[in-house]
C-alpha cells in the first residue's frame, strides 16, 4: 500500500492518529517532559517533513484540528475559575492589564525590530500578551490556590486571553482586505453584541436546560456541545476567528456546569482526542528545512522568547510593587504567567493560515516556528519555576482557623444541628457484605464520639413497575443487610437510624440521601482487589464525591477499626481538607486511645527555614485542637515522596489520604502519589474526598 493511499484514506489517517495519541503522550510524560512536546514531535515525523504518512491539508485531519482548536479555546474559557476572579476581581483586573499591555508592546517592539509590519507586529504583540495556566496543577497539589497572587495570576487570565482573541480578530480583519475606520467601529460593535448574546444568552439557556433535564448527563454532554459549534460558527457569521466563540462558550456555561460531571466529561473528550489532533498537526505544519532555518538566523527566535520572558517579569514585578507582594509570591505570578499553549498556539495558527487577496501570510514561518520554540521553552520553564517558589507562599490565616470540628464536617444548615433536629450523621451506604461490619463499627466510633448517629443506607435499583419482582427481591436483600448492620451498631451503644432508598442512580441516591437527613460524614468502602482508578473514575464512588454535600470517607479496612492505635497522616500542604483528614485521624485515635503522625516529605534540596515554618505552622494547628491525643509530627527529606510514604506505613495500623486529582494530556488522573501509595500500602487506609463545594 502507497504512502498516498496511506494519506488519502481518512480512517486510515484517523487510526495514525489515534495510535499516536495513545502512545505518545505517556512515554513523554514518564521522561518528565510535557506530552504535547511528544505529539508536535510525532507530528513532525509523519508529516510532509518526515514520513509523509499524514497531510495536513487533507480533510480529515483539517476537520480534527478545526475541532481540537475551539476545544482548546473552549476548555481553556471553562477552566477560568469565575468564583475566584469575582474575590479579587480589581486586582485580577489590574495585573491582567499589566501582564497583557507589557508584552504586548514588547512583541510589537521585536516585530517592528525586524521589518514586519505594525499590523503583523500588534499580531505578535497579541500573541505574547495571553498565558495558559499549565502550572496550575502544581500550585493544587501544594495547596497554595487560595493564595491572593495565585488567585490573582487566575483570575489575569481572562482578561489576556479575551484581549488576544480580540487583537487576533482585529489584526486577521485588517490583512483580509480594505479596513477603514466604519469597518473597525462595525467589528467591534457586532463583536460586542454577540459577546452580549453569548454571555449572556448561552448562560441562561444552560441553566434552564440543566435544570429542566435533571440527570440527563447525556443531553447535557451534548447541550453543551451544541454551544460550543454554535458559538463558532456564529463568530465567523459575523467575520472574527471561529476560536473567539469558542472561548466565550466557555466562560458563559462556565456557571452552568461548576463542576459537575458532565465538566468531567467534556474536558475529557476534548484532551483526550480533539486537542492531542491540534498538537500533533501543527507538528505537521513544521517544515523542517525551514525550521532549521529560522534557527540558523535565530535573532528572530531568541528576541521573541526573551521578550517573553522579560515582559512577563516586569509585568510581575510591577505587581509586586502595587500591591505590596513579596518575593515568592512575585516568581509564582511570574512562573505562572510565563507558559504560552493554549491561546497562543490557537491563535499564531489562524494568523499562519490568514492569507489576503495577494497571497501574503499575515504572519511568516519564522514567526510561527519562533512560537513553536517558545512554546516549548515556557511549557518546560513555567512549571518548574513555579515548582520552586510557590511551595514557600503562605495562605491566608482565616484559610486555617479550622479548628472548629463543624467546620471541616461541613453541615450545609449549622443552626439544626445546634438544634439537635439533626445531629452529627455518618451516612453508611452497604452493599457488599465483605465490608459491610468494618464500616458499620468505623461508623460508630465516629458517631459515638461526636455524640451524634450512624444512618445505614440501602440502595435498590429502581425499575419501571414498582410491582416488578426483581425490585422485590433487592427489596429484601437490602432489608436483611439493614438489619445486619443494625444489629453491629447497637454493639456500640450508638443511635442507629436504618434507610432504604428506591433509585435508578446508586450515586445520586447516596448523595440525595446524605443532603435529605444533613449528614456530616459518608463513609463508603472499597476492597483490595479493586483497582484504585476503576474505583474513582467512571463509577459509584466518583459520583458521589461529586455530588456529594459533605466530606466522603472512602475506607479499605484490612482490620476491625477498634484495633487501629497507629494513624498515619501524611501532610503536604495547609489546605482545609487536610486539617480534615487529621481531624479524621484524632478522632479515631481518640476513641482508640491511640497515636497520630503527621508526616510531611519534603524534596532533598528544600531550604531548612521553609521546612521549620511549615513545621510551626502545623504546630500551631495542632496546639488549637480541640481533641487532645498524642500527635507526632515528622519531617523527612525524599525526593521520591510515594516510596517515603510507603516505608513510613509499614509500622501504622492505618493512613489517612487525601484524594487529589490533576489534569494530564491525557485527561483526568488520580494523583500519581495517592496511586502509587495505594496500591504499595500493607496497612487499612482511608481515603478523603471533600465536598464538591
Amino acid at each position: 500500500m502507497s504512502a498516498n493511499l496511506l494519506t488519502d484514506t481518512p480512517i486510515i489517517a484517523f487510526t495514525i492518529l489515534l495510535t499516536v495519541i495513545f502512545t505518545v503522550p505517556p512515554i513523554f510524560e514518564r521522561l518528565r517532559l510535557p506530552g504535547l512536546v511528544g505529539l508536535l514531535l510525532a507530528g513532525v515525523i509523519l508529516g510532509q517533513s518526515g514520513l509523509k504518512l499524514l497531510d495536513p491539508d487533507s480533510d480529515t485531519i483539517t476537520l480534527l484540528s478545526d475541532i481540537g482548536k475551539v476545544y482548546l479555546m473552549f476548555v481553556a474559557g471553562l477552566e477560568i475559575d469565575i468564583e475566584q476572579f469575582r474575590k479579587t476581581k480589581n486586582r485580577s483586573i489590574g495585573f491582567g492589564i499589566l501582564t497583557f499591555l507589557v508584552p504586548m508592546i514588547a512583541g510589537i517592539m521585536v516585530g517592528r525590530l525586524f521589518d514586519f509590519s505594525w499590523n503583523a507586529s500588534v499580531l505578535i504583540g497579541s500573541l505574547l500578551a495571553s498565558h495558559t495556566l499549565l502550572a496550575y496543577p502544581i500550585v493544587s497539589r501544594l495547596g497554595v490556590v487560595m493564595n491572593e497572587a495565585v488567585t490573582v495570576t487566575i483570575g489575569a487570565t481572562i482578561f489576556t486571553d479575551t484581549g488576544a482573541l480580540l487583537v487576533l480578530a482585529i489584526c486577521v480583519g485588517i490583512h483580509n482586505g480594505e479596513f477603514t475606520t466604519l469597518s473597525l467601529l462595525t467589528l467591534l460593535g457586532g463583536l460586542a453584541i454577540y459577546s452580549i448574546i453569548v454571555l449572556f444568552g448561552f448562560d441562561w439557556l444552560g441553566k434552564e436546560f440543566f435544570r429542566r433535564s435533571g440527570d440527563e448527563q447525556s443531553n447535557q454532554f451534548l447541550f453543551i456541545l451544541l454551544a460550543l459549534f454554535l458559538a463558532s460558527v456564529g463568530a465567523q457569521i459575523i467575520g472574527v476567528e471561529k476560536i473567539v466563540g469558542a472561548f466565550l462558550a466557555g466562560l458563559a456555561v462556565n456557571d452552568v456546569l461548576g463542576r459537575s460531571p458532565v465538566k468531567e466529561k467534556v474536558e475529557f473528550m476534548g484532551s483526550v482526542l480533539f486537542i492531542p489532533c491540534f498538537f500533533v498537526d501543527m507538528g505537521l505544519l513544521i517544515n523542517i528545512p525551514a525550521f532549521i532555518k529560522t534557527l540558523s538566523s535565530f535573532w528572530l527566535t531568541l528576541f521573541i522568547v526573551l521578550a517573553l520572558i522579560g515582559s512577563k517579569f516586569l509585568a510581575a514585578l510591577f505587581a509586586k510593587l502595587i500591591y505590596r507582594y513579596n518575593t515568592a509570591e512575585l516568581l509564582t505570578m511570574w512562573s505562572l504567567s510565563l507558559p504560552q499553549v493554549a491561546a497562543t498556539l490557537a491563535a499564531t495558527l489562524v494568523a499562519y493560515q490568514t492569507v489576503n487577496g495577494a497571497n501574503e501570510r499575515l504572519i511568516d514561518e519564522g514567526v510561527l516556528n519562533s512560537v513553536i520554540v517558545l512554546m516549548l521553552v515556557t511549557a518546560i520553564l513555567g512549571p518548574i519555576i513555579t515548582a520552586r517558589f510557590a511551595a514557600s507562599l503562605q495562605l491566608p490565616q482565616a484559610e486555617l482557623d479550622t479548628d472548629s470540628l463543624a467546620i471541616w464536617w461541613g453541615n450545609a444548615d449549622e443552626q439544626l444541628v445546634e438544634e439537635n433536629h439533626y445531629p452529627f450523621t455518618v451516612l453508611v451506604p452497604i452493599y457488599n457484605p465483605q465490608t459491610q461490619r468494618y464500616l458499620i463499627e468505623m461508623a460508630a466510633l465516629l458517631a459515638r464520639h461526636e455524640s451524634g448517629r450512624i444512618m445505614p443506607l440501602a440502595i435498590a435499583q429502581a425499575h419501571v413497575h414498582m410491582d416488578d419482582p426483581q425490585l422485590g427481591i433487592a427489596l429484601e436483600k437490602s432489608q436483611q443487610r439493614l438489619k445486619l448492620a443494625k444489629d453491629i451498631s447497637q454493639e456500640f451503644d450508638v443511635q442507629v437510624l436504618t434507610a432504604i432508598r428506591i433509585d435508578d442512580d446508586v450515586a445520586l441516591g447516596i448523595s440525595r440521601t446524605s443532603r435529605e437527613q444533613n449528614a456530616s460524614l459518608v463513609l463508603m468502602g472499597w476492597s483490595r482487589t479493586t483497582g484504585l482508578r476503576a474505583r474513582l473514575f467512571g463509577n459509584v464512588i466518583d459520583s458521589v464525591f461529586w455530588s456529594s454535600h459533605c466530606p466522603v470517607a472512602v475506607a479499605r479496612l484490612l482490620n476491625s477499626p477498634g484495633t487501629i492505635h497507629r494513624i498515619l497522616v501524611p501532610v503536604g500542604d495547609l489546605m482545609p481538607q487536610t486539617v480534615g483528614a487529621l481531624r479524621f485521624a484524632q478522632i479515631l485515635a481518640d476513641s482508640n486511645q491511640g497515636e497520630v503522625v503527621l508526616l510531611h516529605v519534603c524534596a532533598m534540596n528544600t531550604p531548612a527555614p521553609l521546612i521549620e515554618q511549615f513545621t510551626s505552622q502545623l504546630s500551631d494547628i495542632v496546639a488549637n485542637s480541640q481533641v487532645q491525643v498524642n500527635i507526632e509530627i515528622k519531617t523527612i527529606r525524599d525526593d521520591d515522596v510515594a516510596k517515603a510514604i510507603i516505608r513510613e506505613a509499614s509500622a501504622f495500623d492505618l493512613a489517612v489520604l487525601r484524594a487529589v486529582r490533576y489534569r494530564t494530556t491525557g485527561g483526568f488522573a488520580v494523583s500519581e502519589v495517592t496511586t502509587q501509595v495505594i496500591n504499595e500500602l500493607t496497612c487499612s487506609i482511608v481515603l478523603l474526598g471533600a465536598s464538591h463545594s
